[in-house]
């Protein structure tokens, strides 16, 4: 009985003295008050344009810390470096992280494409979490190999396109789930892009490396050429050495809806065709393959288990699908930047970018089933997409396999990026030629990549046309192996 006693004596008096010592956090601090073990130290690889808003992101008003800054460019790190003075400064993202490797917790990675893979994996590779930019990567082995990682590695993982976060898509999945156009096997998706140059000649100007440009750094694993006011600080994009032109940049958030909604995976086939053949004299066919094209037309094969094939086709540089029946003359299709049009048996739907404004398009009944169908698809929170960077800023703090599901993480971002990048695989193929054997007629080779490309997703490669491999993949400037 005495010992029972003694017991219970003990655990009450630990119990009082829990109640007295563990005070809640807003009694000590104040309201909205955030304890320093809540914070998360951050990493900024890429620091100008998308990367200024993604620092932004993920400091979420100071609930987080940017602990390190990196950038090639001291021009493009300035506005963040006077924002966040006491964080460390770098040039080269392999040396912040060997020297902080103690002291962050996750990395942003808002860089050109090209170097996308060799950052996130480094960073990954030392068990930091990672929100990086649409593409994941610069083709499709490395998007496949940071799939792969983010497992192994168990990190916690977001890519850039804030659009599958927003209420838009949620509402069209829902839309679809309830059966309100019916079945879908028909998808047209396009943009506006590019804004920058693209079909040309390459630049052969000799132009002085500015003395705020590690250039050697820029390059990181693409071959070596020199410096252009063409590649750095913008208009990369348009170059198939560093960018992913128009689908690199937009497919992204234009692709996201339809492959959400209708639960697509690897395609099965792709096909393309572009404006990219200036004539530079009589039937005399212009060859730029280092660029992407002006505009392009690409299509796309999802086969479903069960249900029909999907087809997408993919517009750039202002080429449109046709408006379908059900949608009046005088509606505006999308919106400034592009458009997505999902056609089922029963009606259409419609959506900007983002995912944004989705409609009904049908019989008269449509809209309104569709404004009365009730919320049944939990919807993030946060306007104006802060809630995708706060969404992966939680699941950084609850840990990787106890955080809740995430819009984009590299699980369902890897294999949609690889559908998006199968565009530029074939359009990379499409300039592949060979020397015809009759030299009478027009040009002197012929293009055998102009042809539909059979893919076999899982061991990533086409099956029909053996040259076309080879862009699948890329070999690695030397130093630049992970």
């Amino acid at each position: 009985m005495e010992n029972n006693s003694r017991r219970d004596f003990l655990k009450k008096s630990s119990l009082a003295a829990a109640g007295f010592y563990i005070v809640p956090r807003h009694v000590l601090g104040g309201k909205g008050f955030i304890a320093p073990s809540d914070k998360l130290n951050i990493a900024a690889i890429g620091c100008g344009g998308k990367g200024w808003s993604d620092i932004l992101g993920a400091y979420d008003s100071g609930r987080n810390n940017i602990a390190a800054l990196c950038d090639i460019d001291d021009r493009q790190m300035k506005q963040s470096v006077e924002k966040f003075p006491l964080a460390k400064k770098y040039k080269d993202f392999r040396i912040m992280l060997e020297k902080e490797k103690d002291n962050i917790d996750a990395v942003t990675v808002s860089t050109p494409d090209h170097t996308h893979y060799v950052s996130a994996m480094a960073a990954m590779s030392l068990g930091k979490h990672v929100y990086v930019q649409k593409p994941l990567a610069h083709n499709i082995y490395e998007v496949r190999k940071m799939t792969e990682a983010a497992v192994q590695q168990r990190v916690v993982t977001q890519m850039g396109n804030q659009g599958s976060s927003g209420d838009g898509v949620r509402r069209m999945m829902e839309w679809y789930k309830a059966g309100l156009i019916g079945e879908v096997s028909r998808v047209h998706v396009w943009t506006n892009r590019p804004v920058w140059p693209q079909g040309i000649a390459k630049p052969t100007a000799k132009v002085e490396v500015p003395k705020e440009v590690d250039w050697d750094l820029w390059l990181g694993p693409a071959p070596w050429e020199d410096y252009q006011p063409g590649y750095h600080p913008f208009n990369w994009r348009g170059w198939v050495n560093y960018g992913t032109g128009s689908l690199g940049d937009m497919a992204c958030h234009m692709m996201d809806p339809p492959y959400r909604v209708l639960g697509l995976g690897y395609p099965s086939e792709v096909e393309c065709s572009i404006a990219n053949t200036a004539w530079t004299e009589p039937f005399k066919e212009g060859y730029f393959p280092e660029s992407y094209p002006a505009a392009s037309m690409i299509h796309l094969k999802f086969p479903r288990k069960g249900k029909s094939d999907v087809k997408m086709t993919w517009y750039d540089g202002g080429l449109m699908p046709e408006r379908p029946d059900e949608i009046p003359a005088d509606v505006k299709l999308g919106d400034w930047s592009g458009g997505v049009l999902l056609l089922g048996t029963k009606g259409v739907m419609m959506c900007g970018v983002y995912g944004s404004n989705p409609t009904l398009w049908g019989n008269d009944s449509l809209k309104a089933k569709g404004e009365k169908l009730p919320i049944t698809i939990e919807r993030v929170v946060g306007a104006d997409g802060a809630g995708h960077y706060q969404q992966w800023l939680q699941a950084c703090r609850d840990g990787y396999g106890k955080h809740k599901p995430l819009s984009s993480s590299f699980d369902y971002s890897g294999p949609m990026s690889e559908a998006v990048l199968m565009g530029n695989l074939a359009i990379r193929s499409y300039f592949f030629r060979s020397p015809k054997k009759d030299k009478q007629w027009l040009q002197e080779f012929d293009y055998n990549g102009r042809k539909k490309l059979l893919w076999d997703g899982k061991e990533m490669r086409i099956t029909n046309f053996d040259e076309a491999n080879q862009f699948v993949k890329r070999e690695y400037r030397e130093g630049w192996k992970l």
